[in-house]
């Protein structure tokens, strides 16, 4: 009976702190016409201290969405284009000689931003991509003998292009896995699209929109996230989701077996749980439910299974996998 009332002030609390939600939603529609997944999935991000892959063909608004949600939320933003060129003292910034004094001084990069756009993060040499997963894992750059802690909050959002793969340098497994979300972008629908001309031809994209929270309130809703109940019976579903990725066979699904090269690691389990519970936060909902968990589930692991070549002959992709998964694996 306790724990139910705890439940209900919980839920109360939450419904209060998430408030603010509605405010972003609605300030970034003025500029930004559909798109709301994306703009969820970043706010997830944001709220669950992750960072975001985002796969998409060019123009469907991925330089406008984070620049228009950075405003709304009165923080600094910083756009990268990563070019075959491009050095890691781009990205972090260097050491400058000045004459006058005779000494050496620290030039910060466009690293230190709260709102980083890594534009194809693929078209940039592995020293340079390993500079910024760096920054995005320990949230702290090194230049030169010092080490300077990166402004919070801090979410970067690198985006690929799918069809262009010419002269790209590909993540490695390992460095994608840093990543708590891999999003896909599709085309918006043919009325979006009426909306998007409408506004483009007005000049409404151009326009600036008003910060309707300030950084400090994100860093305080990402706390109550952190309260957010979760039952031990969602933890076993996340558990059992991934490790169905590991040992299909063990949860009935061994025609998956020779599909899967590798399954999620430690970090799907870590991700999906904080995700889950971003995403209550974003319904404005103290506890976790299991259609929470499945909501985020994609993101959270398409880039984190491997595929054989047998699965690609036959055209299946990881979104097929964790489809079949979560079809299969028991909901609470």
């Amino acid at each position: 009976m306790e724990t139910s009332v705890d439940i209900e002030a919980l839920n109360q609390q939450i419904f209060l702190d998430s408030a603010f939600v509605d405010d972003i939603k609605s300030a970034t529609s003025k500029v930004i016409v559909g798109q709301g997944y994306m703009i969820e999935r970043l706010l997830l991000g944001l709220l669950a201290k992750g960072h975001i892959l985002l796969e998409g063909l060019p123009g469907l608004a991925k330089t406008l969405s984070i620049k228009t949600l950075s405003s709304a939320i009165d923080a600094k933003f910083s756009r990268i284009q990563f070019t075959p060129d491009l050095l890691p003292a781009d990205i972090i910034g260097t050491m400058i000689y000045n004459p006058s004094k005779n000494e050496f001084t620290v030039r910060k990069g466009p690293i230190f931003a709260n709102f980083i756009l890594a534009d194809e993060i693929n078209r940039a040499p592995a020293k340079v991509q390993s500079a910024l997963l760096e920054a995005m894992q320990e949230r702290q750059v090194t230049i030169g003998k010092e080490s300077f802690k990166l402004a919070e909050p801090f979410l970067v959002l690198a985006t690929q292009n799918p069809i262009e793969q010419e002269g790209t340098y590909p993540l490695p497994e390992a460095q994608m896995d840093r990543f708590m979300l891999k999003v896909n972008i599709t085309y918006p629908s043919l009325e979006e699209e009426r909306g998007i001309i409408r506004k483009t031809l007005l000049g409404e994209t151009l326009q600036k929109i008003d910060a309707v929270v300030k950084p400090d309130q994100i860093l305080k809703a990402r706390e109550s996230v952190d309260k957010i109940y979760m039952d031990e019976k969602i933890e076993s579903y996340i558990l059992n989701i991934v490790f169905a990725t590991r040992n299909p066979q063990d949860y009935g699904l061994g025609d998956l077996a020779p599909l899967i090269s590798y399954g999620g690691s430690p970090r799907a389990s870590i991700n999906l749980a904080k995700a889950a519970k971003a995403y209550a936060f974003l319904n404005r909902r103290g506890y976790v439910i299991p259609e929470d968990v499945r909501s985020v589930c994609k993101d959270v692991m398409r880039h984190r299974i491997g595929i054989t070549y047998e699965a690609e002959a036959e055209n299946i992709t990881q979104e097929d996998i964790v489809t079949k998964v979560l079809n299969t694996v028991e909901v609470p």
